[in-house]
């Protein structure tokens, strides 16, 4: 959860403070109750502040406590200048929160504070309630999520294993752009690298990998060709590999080409990124590194944004087919899907024993594991960072994840690639908006309605919301 800065802003007048104070203090320590409740980590101010002197030394002393939002509040008319110089003594995202009680003027307070930061081009999200109010403290939490989002990009470091795969442009992203807009640098890495710390990996790690994984999955269907016992391994000493260079490089996400060099030559990266997006692996619960196939960068700004608000692994898919007859989208991608999204358990083996291991096709002559299964169904946000003529803008919707019985999940998937996961969605937007609209062929989702906190992850990040809905 987030760390939130709590600052009370009163009356510059002595004998109103004076009045007010316990007022004040309790709307305050109520706030503050509420939010630890919820699982947020509260920086209170350490005085009221009503006079100038405090409205600077208060702000700086929560600033110093590293919060990522920071929460005005106005229980009481409070004089303008303070939030002024309260705000200028920090460079948080501000929340002005006004007490809706009517036995004093909060919501003036919170008004005149506003316009006064609006005159000065200051940006800041108005909210107003009583201070135990569920919905008050969702909405809090959203914008705090949101704010520690886009703070963890800042002085991230993202690991591009290979260029451009298949003249992609929408996989491709100014580095520059990043560094100004996001705070993200890209660390280049040859995928040779990769190849070489693969051959030289623990051998006996990797076969207690497959082990593990023939022990707990539903299938690891062998074919002596394409799937080997030899090439799965190859696959999980690549995992191993990348592992490495992430603890060496601290390379906070990651995107592998993958294609053409690896999947002609070496094999297929399904595995290796399957397991990096999951929570967890044959020695048990680790921290999910967000990895996008094909060397996507914006689709792993998104993952890892999707990641940071939630704590949930991402999905990743290519946009395959719209079932327009169902109104039912599949999203599939070549083994791209965690393993979690088979059945979202925190138990690795209920997942893994819905996924089959298949001889990867004909697209990639080196052969290895795909990572089949059909995501579990539940609601989902999905969505995309994607850029217009240079300038970013998250496209957004809700949706629902679908599984039917036996028969006719084995119709849809055949008629596309069996081999590869598939999550059958239904998007609350019309399928001719979205295919005449959406600017990649990837697309990301993770579970529950993250919507409040990506409407502010854009407006934090000075990227234009495009949010669809039916209708």
């Amino acid at each position: 959860m987030a760390r939130i800065g709590v600052i009370n802003i009163s009356d510059g007048r002595d004998h109103v403070h004076t009045r007010n104070a316990s007022f004040i203090q309790s709307k305050q320590d109520a706030l503050v109750r509420s939010l630890s409740a919820a699982g947020h980590e509260v920086v209170a101010g350490a005085d009221l502040v009503a006079t100038n002197a405090l409205a600077t030394s208060v702000a700086r002393g929560v600033a110093a406590a590293g919060v990522d939002v920071t929460i005005f509040c106005y229980a009481v008319w409070a004089f303008p200048h303070f939030t002024m110089l309260a705000a200028d003594a920090t460079r948080t995202p501000l929340i002005l929160l006004a007490s809706t009680d009517p036995t004093e003027p909060g919501l003036v307070g919170m008004l005149a504070a506003g316009g006064a930061l609006d005159q000065i081009g200051r940006a800041h999200t108005r909210l107003w309630g009583a201070p135990d109010d569920a919905g008050l403290v969702a909405a809090v939490g959203a914008e705090a999520r949101a704010a520690a989002a886009v703070a963890s990009l800042r002085g991230s470091t993202f690991g591009r294993f290979g260029g451009r795969p298949m003249g992609m442009n929408t996989a491709v992203a100014n580095t520059d752009q990043w560094m100004r807009q996001f705070g993200v640098d890209v660390e280049e890495i040859d995928q040779y690298e990769l190849v070489l710390r693969a051959e030289k990996a623990d051998a006996a790690e990797a076969a207690k990998a497959r082990e593990w994984i023939e022990a707990h999955a539903a299938g690891v269907h062998y074919d002596g060709k394409k799937l080997t016992p030899e090439l799965l391994e190859r696959q999980l000493r690549s995992y191993l590999a990348i592992r490495d260079i992430i603890a060496e490089r601290n390379l906070d996400f990651s995107g592998i080409k993958g294609q053409p060099e690896l999947t002609e030559h070496f094999a297929t990266m399904d595995v290796t990124e399957a397991f990096l997006n999951d929570p967890y692996d044959w020695n048990g619960p680790k921290e999910v590194h967000v990895t996008a196939t094909e060397a996507d960068m914006d689709g792993a700004l998104t993952m890892q944004l999707f990641h940071q608000i939630s704590g949930d692994p991402v999905l990743f898919a290519d946009v395959r087919h719209y079932h327009a007859d169902r109104d039912i989208w599949d999203l599939c991608n070549s083994g791209q899907h965690a393993t979690w999204y088979a059945a979202r358990s925190d138990d690795p083996a209920e997942n893994l024993a819905r996924v089959n291991f298949y001889p990867e096709v004909f697209f990639f002559p080196a052969g290895g594991a795909s990572v089949q299964h059909i995501a579990a169904p539940g609601r989902m946000t999905l969505g995309r960072l994607t850029r217009e003529a240079g300038r970013y803008r998250l496209q957004l919707m809700l949706g629902e994840f679908e599984s039917y019985d036996d028969e006719t999940n084995d119709e849809l998937v055949r008629q596309s690639t069996p081999e590869w996961p598939h999550a059958f969605a239904r998007l609350d937007v019309d399928g001719p908006a979205f295919l005449s609209k959406f600017g990649a062929n990837h697309i990301h989702a993770v579970p529950g309605d993250r919507r409040p906190e990506l409407r502010a992850v854009a407006k934090l990040l000075g990227v234009r919301l495009d949010e669809w809905t039916r209708g």
